[in-house]
């Protein structure tokens, strides 16, 4: 390769993405910021902040059990 030339000297294999595994980091971090809300509601409200969050979730639980039902 010259200071002229713009080819690379060698070509590099490009890796395969898996989409699955792409999809994995964006969910481990909604996860992760789902947790730390909860934990921080559970430390300004005590134990208010512990339940009441559960029992907005139980429609949220419904919808998943309906969805996963149906196939």
């Amino acid at each position: 390769m010259t200071l002229t030339d713009t080819t690379p000297a060698h070509d590099v294999p490009h890796a395969h993405h898996d989409a699955d595994a792409a999809a994995v980091g964006p969910i481990l971090l909604s996860l992760a910021v789902f947790i730390a809300g909860w934990a921080t509601s559970i430390a300004l409200w005590g134990i208010p902040g512990l339940y009441i969050p559960a029992l907005v979730l139980v429609p949220v639980m419904w919808v998943v059990l309906l969805i996963i039902s149906r196939g």
